[in-house]
């Protein structure tokens, strides 16, 4: 599971992570019932904005079904969201997962050096390309502007390596994003909200892009990587400010769209963002937050005192390694439980205990309003909307 969008319980309304929670548990049973159990590792949480936005602009009521019991709610079942919304999330996701993948192979990336890994998710990565542009037909949409996009990636980089400026390197990105979020218009039925969505897409695209390196960029200078950050010699602080720049014109952007019920569009798109930059740069103003170095998370609880480890277990080799981490994500253990990381068999939390329960522990009374959900909203963004924070 991955993306910049990760909302929980302590920043939502409780109608609002259900109805969250339908359009993530939506996009997997679509990726699953479209293209097969192995494609559910292709849930990520950006991609579920795509069935928001179609729902929110559709005239019609929310169309749900019930699915049957998941790890993730507790062995529970669950209205989920389905239809052309869901399956064009579904068909997004899955390309994107691909080049993802492929991305990795090529860079030869942790087990993806291996011959054996990578012969093998080559296939996986033609497979996802070919299903996802069938799926994505069937709802009037071309994967191949994703893929297009995607191709012109490492050209972009040379360019920037060159000396090009920084935005050469998120265009490809930006155009991929602006693609699938202006044909949610097309879906819902409301043809004059596709240029306001495609600048919100290309500016989500971006933020995207940016945060993903901010946060690696510690790391990549470490193993000698690619960063677009530090071949264009930006600072911190710069990429901090065109993260925030994305963020506000989001917003104005998503002023400009019509829609039926935008309530949960704005919590994602206007407020989350917002977060996702607070969290890899930390938030203005806020002493705790602002003591993280770059790329950590400022509203991650502090690490309790633990006892010296045991006896390291042997590492698994790469085949059983693949197969172990397959196993735990069909079956949602890296989300929702403590398990031993399937190739170094470290003990790891699951992402939701690390990320969600305690999400405003970083307060330790420190400042009384350093947990106000609401973000940055000095620029009225919330002065007529009921998405349940407190600045309107």
């Amino acid at each position: 599971m991955f993306g910049i969008i990760r909302p929980c319980r302590h920043r939502l309304s409780e109608r609002l992570h259900a109805s969250w929670l339908a359009h993530l548990c939506g996009l997997c049973l679509a990726l699953r019932d479209d293209h097969g159990q192995l494609a559910r590792t292709a849930t990520n949480y950006d991609g579920l904005v795509i069935s928001v936005l179609v729902e929110a602009q559709s005239p019609r009521a929310a169309d749900r079904r019930t699915a049957g019991p998941c790890p993730l709610r507790g062995m529970r079942t669950a209205p989920v969201a389905r239809g052309e919304g869901a399956r064009l999330a579904a068909a997004v996701s899955l390309a994107l997962a691909s080049v993802k993948v492929r991305d990795h192979v090529l860079d030869g990336d942790g087990v993806f050096a291996r011959r054996s890994v990578a012969a093998g998710a080559r296939r996986i990565t033609r497979r996802w390309e070919r299903q996802s542009t069938g799926s994505a037909a069937a709802v009037g949409f071309d994967t191949g502007v994703l893929l297009a996009a995607a191709g012109r990636q490492e050209e972009a980089e040379r360019l920037v390596t060159a000396g090009g400026p920084l935005l050469l390197a998120t265009a490809p990105t930006e155009e991929a994003t602006a693609a699938a979020f202006a044909h949610t218009a097309v879906l819902a039925g409301r043809p004059g909200n596709a240029t306001a969505l495609a600048e919100a897409g290309r500016l989500f695209g971006r933020l995207a892009h940016l945060l993903d390196a901010a946060e690696d960029r510690q790391q990549d200078e470490a193993q000698g990587l690619w960063n677009p950050l530090t071949v264009s010699n930006t600072s911190q602080q710069e990429a901090q400010r065109l993260c925030r720049d994305a963020v506000h014109g989001i917003r104005l952007a998503l002023a400009e769209v019509e829609f039926t019920d935008r309530v949960l569009v704005h919590r994602l798109l206007a407020h989350e963002t917002g977060a996702a930059v607070d969290r890899v740069f930390g938030r203005p103003g806020h002493a705790c937050a602002s003591a993280a170095p770059p790329g950590t998370d400022p509203d991650a609880p502090a690490e309790p005192h633990l006892p010296p480890p045991g006896p390291q277990k042997p590492r698994r080799d790469a085949v059983a390694g693949c197969a172990v981490w397959l196993t735990m994500a069909c079956t949602c253990q890296l989300l929702c439980c403590e398990h031993d990381h399937p190739f170094s068999r470290d003990r790891r939390k699951g992402f939701c205990q690390r990320n969600c329960d305690s999400c405003c522990d970083c307060c330790n009374g420190c400042d009384p309003d350093c947990c106000n959900c609401c973000g940055s909203c000095d620029d009225g963004c919330c002065s007529s909307c009921d998405c349940g924070c407190d600045c309107s």
